[in-house]
């Protein structure tokens, strides 16, 4: 085998042999069934997008947090006490 072709079983050892191909044809959409002596063990599947940030929620989000906490913040003693647990 030298190039899978999409939406196809692939054996494991194809699968390692090509994958480079395989992760070039996934990133187009393509997915694939990998198989160890026939048996299906493995999908490989595009990702779904990733969502853009929400930066203005976010920001509510640590101010609505802050303003939760009294008194003066060591962003240190947070790091520290969050270790210790």
């Amino acid at each position: 085998m030298k190039y899978p072709r999409p939406d196809e079983a692939v054996s494991a050892f194809d699968a390692k042999t090509h994958l480079s191909s395989l992760l070039r044809e996934t990133e187009r959409g393509a997915s694939y069934l990998i198989l160890r002596h026939g048996k299906p063990v493995a999908r490989l599947v595009p990702c779904p997008p990733e969502e853009p940030a929400d930066y203005p929620a976010l920001a509510d989000s640590f101010r609505k947090i802050r303003s939760e906490v009294r008194g003066k913040v060591s962003t240190r003693s947070l790091i520290d006490e969050g270790r210790r647990r």
